[in-house]
Parts: C-alpha cells; structure tokens; sequence
C-alpha cells in the first residue's frame, strides 16, 4: 500500500487522474467548483484510485484554483481515493498538508529557462526548497506524513531548450531522491519524447536512484505518449499521470498540448493484462460532464469514439478465471 493513501493493492499500475489540475491549469473558462467535485467523486466510482485534485498557487496567477480548499476538502470525504495536490512552494505545501492532502506533488523542471518561466527560481533554488518541505513533513508523526512526489518537468525535452541531456535529469533526481522524495515523476511537459528515449533516461535514472519508485508523465504532443507508456513499463514503472479525454497543456511550455488520453490510457494497461481497478465503461461515461462544462474545448480519445472490442474480457477477470484454472 502507497504511503499517505488507502489505495486497493489488488492493482498492477497505478492511474493517477491529473485533469483537474493539469487539464484545466491554461482553461481561461471557470470550471464550477461543484463540478469538478462531481467528476472527482465520478472517476473515483468508477475505479480511479488516485486525483491531483487541484494545484495550491495563488489564485491572482491561476483563478482556476481559487476553489482549491473547497475542492480538497470535497475529495478527502470520497473513500479509497488517494488525494493528490501540485505544490510550487513551502507554502503552498503547509496550506495543502493543512487540509489532509496524502500526496504534495512538487513541482520543478530540468530545464533551467522552463523552471524559471513556471516557478521563477533556479533549479538549486527548487532544490532548496523542496528539502525545507521534507523537513516540514517530517515533522508529523509518520502515519500522518503526506507522500512526497516531485516531479522533473520537461525531462524529456524542452520548448525552450529543445533536448535536454540525460546527465543533467540524472542531477536532478539524485538531489530530490537525496532530499527525502517517496517517489520521483519523470515528466514530458511538451511531448518531445519517443520510447527509445524514455527507456535510456528512465533506465538512467533507475541505475541512479536505486529502488526508489519511479512513475511517468506524457503528454501526447506529437502522438507517441501511448508508445511512450510500453517503453515505461518496460523500464519497470508502475504509475501513470494521464488525463481524461487529453486535457490538458502547460502554460508557460508554447506548442504543449494534452497530456495522454486517461481512458485510452486504461485500456491499453488493461488490453495489455495489467489491472487498474478501473470499469472503463464507468470512466469514459464521466466524459460528458466535461464536455457540458467545457464545451469549447476539443475532447479526444479512441476509446470513448470506437468502444470496447465485441466480446472484451477485462484484465481483473481473466486474472480471475486464470487462478481458477491454475
């Protein structure tokens, strides 16, 4: 079972919704706070086991976030869901912590022109910063300690910077893993990835950082963030940032569109034999309440367009009717 959270262990990979945060972050449009409670509690129901449910910066530079408490304070009441929260900063963290977050999902990028654009700060400086919020969490009694997850934005590529040398995503995640990280993101901010890549910086890292878990972010900029995924899986990585219908897009990374589709993503984990513990029939039917409150904004996804293939077996049961063989 995953520090700060009551997740199911009956799962081979982890699904981590990021659309609340991630998808609606660059959406001028108001999300109303109800709703995003009623898609937190939908996927939740349907079997999505993990929420980044909102991004705790200030509301005057992001007013999508404004409802931030409201929100937190919504999803923690929904049983069996891990509550993830972006934290930029020390005090966005204690306001997140505050509130009973099991998961502070740090931000900061390799890419030294991206980290200065998205938190103003030198990469050393996010360094600095995310020990002074282990040394806060570490505080708490550890039953009580929110998970640490940072996450090394445009690891894999940059708007700005173009290639990013594997060395230096190797430096960044030595010090995070050094300072007290439960789990370190390798995330590809603007979609410049492709697997032979992700399996060279993921493999480097892993060498790296030992045991230390280690999970991917995709975005699907240029059509690879599935491929992506299979090259991440067989890098031995377990947990998977996706979002549903493909919102998403950061604003300070020019040309970054969604980040990969959640409910594709599932199905493809779960065609490939790998439990979610999501009902994908469940999840794609969460996909109106987005199009009702976002009706401007293009959807995407293969599942939600073409279904399920005639006669499909879900993962979880042909693991059941194999145990039973067997």
């Amino acid at each position: 079972m995953l520090k700060g959270s009551t997740m199911k262990t009956d799962i081979d990979v982890v699904v981590c919704e990021v659309g609340l945060r991630d998808g609606l972050q660059s959406i001028a449009q108001f999300f109303p706070t109800a709703e995003k409670i009623a898609w937190i509690q939908a996927e939740a129901a349907a079997g999505v086991p993990a929420i980044e449910v909102t991004s705790f910066v200030p509301a005057t530079l992001i007013p999508q976030f404004a409802d931030a408490q409201e929100v937190v304070m919504a999803a923690r009441a929904v049983a069996g869901l891990r509550v993830d929260a972006l934290v930029p900063n020390l005090k966005g963290a204690e306001r997140a912590m505050a509130l009973g977050v099991n998961s502070l999902d740090f931000v900061m990028s390799v890419s030294r022109t991206h980290n200065l654009k998205n938190v103003r700060r030198e990469r050393e400086e996010s360094i600095e910063e995310f020990k002074r919020i282990v040394s806060m969490v570490r505080q708490l009694p550890p039953q009580q300690r929110p998970r640490l997850t940072p996450g090394l934005g445009t690891a894999l590529g940059c708007s700005y910077e173009g290639a990013i040398a594997v060395d230096e995503v190797v430096k960044c995640a030595v010090a995070l893993a050094e300072a007290g990280a439960d789990e370190i993101m390798i995330c590809d901010t603007v979609g410049y990835a492709d697997p032979v890549l992700v399996k060279k910086v993921f493999t480097a890292v892993r060498s790296a950082v030992g045991s230390l878990p280690l999970g991917a972010h995709f975005h699907d900029t240029r059509g690879l963030g599935l491929a992506n995924v299979t090259a991440a899986l067989d890098c031995g990585v377990r947990r998977f940032d996706a979002s549903l219908a493909g919102l998403g897009g950061c604003q300070f990374a020019p040309g970054a569109t969604g980040n990969i589709v959640m409910d594709d993503l599932c199905f493809l984990l779960d065609a490939m034999g790998l439990r979610t513990g999501v009902d994908l029939d469940k999840l794609v039917s969460v996909r109106p309440m987005i199009a009702r409150n976002l009706p401007d904004v293009p959807l995407y996804g293969g599942l939600a367009r073409s279904g399920l293939p005639r006669n499909y077996v879900p993962a979880a049961q042909r693991a059941a009717l194999t145990n039973l063989i067997f």
